[in-house]
């Protein structure tokens, strides 16, 4: 029994399993008419229980995706078609994309031996913040930008992907613990505080910082090493910015000085100073997506 359907799912053929997440995998498939597109098709697990319906995180993905097909921008990947059938008190919900040949930490997988070109670095770079400046214009937070979430086509193109945490914010957003991958995750978050659009430019400096070293800057495993990590390269914050709301209380011991300008040596000072402004502790000081587009780096020469 079909409860809504705007594709028929029969007009796509599987090719392959490319992804498999917490709620469903991701295929490669292919149109079987028309211009017989490749195609992302993303097939989500509903748990089987009618009382609850459909998991708010979903309703949030489609919701989103909607909203910035409307706007058709170059940097968001494009939700191309849903597709929702009732089985059996089984909803089988499946969102049609745009295909794109690979994410960034296959792209950066396959980088030379030398590293990136500043020029990549930069073209790189410059629309990952457009995507983001979009989303936060727009109200939108993504709360899970990383590597594997940034799509690349063969044609250089980047597109953030993956909303399945995002959501539109007010101010100031309550905490959800499980949100951003560790290695990418802002300090509010770890400190279990509340956030804003911040936490987005957080990931992003992450994400510009391994361009430059093929690696993630952070790679700890648990809250407590992945902050000890953060200071040690940051320097230890001053006690008046540690968040107030925070049950994690401030210590001297969480690391000792206050940090480099420099945060990574091989850098020049226009992509240090970029960096360094991404990785502001203080969220409410950090950069924009916005401003950042306009640091001497990108809108330079």
């Amino acid at each position: 029994m079909d409860v809504h359907s705007c594709i028929d799912i029969e007009d796509y053929e599987i090719l392959v399993e490319i992804g498999e997440g917490a709620y469903g995998k991701v295929y490669k498939a292919r149109e079987t008419k028309d211009k017989q597109r490749l195609l992302a098709l993303k097939k989500l697990n509903i748990p089987n229980d009618t009382e609850s319906g459909i998991p708010a995180f979903m309703i949030r993905e489609v919701a989103l995706l909607r909203k910035t097909e409307y706007f058709n921008h170059p940097n968001i990947v494009k939700l191309l078609n849903v597709s929702a059938i009732l089985r059996y008190q089984t909803l089988d919900l499946t969102l049609v994309f745009e295909y794109i040949d690979q994410d960034l930490s296959t792209f950066l997988a396959s980088a030379p031996a030398g590293g990136l070109s500043r020029e990549k670095i930069k073209d790189v770079m410059h629309q990952l913040l457009l995507g983001l400046d979009f989303l936060h214009t727009n109200m939108m937070v993504h709360r899970d930008l990383k590597p594997d979430n940034v799509l690349v086509s063969s044609r250089g193109q980047v597109k953030i992907a993956d909303f399945g945490l995002s959501r539109i914010y007010s101010y100031y957003i309550a905490l959800t613990p499980c949100v951003v991958t560790l290695w990418y995750r802002a300090p509010e978050v770890l400190l279990q505080s509340g956030y804003m659009p911040s936490v987005d430019m957080w990931s992003a400096g992450c994400i510009f910082a391994e361009l430059f070293l093929l690696r993630p800057l952070f790679r700890e495993y648990s809250e407590a090493q992945q902050l000890q990590k953060i200071f040690q390269v940051i320097g230890l914050p001053r006690e008046e910015d540690w968040p107030m709301e925070s049950p994690i209380p401030y210590s001297s011991s969480w690391g000792t000085g206050a940090g480099s300008s420099q945060l990574l040596p091989n850098l020049n000072q226009q992509e240090n100073d970029l960096l360094s402004q991404c990785l502001v502790f203080n969220p409410t000081k950090r950069i924009s997506a916005f401003r950042a587009l306009a640091h001497s780096f990108l809108a330079g020469p």
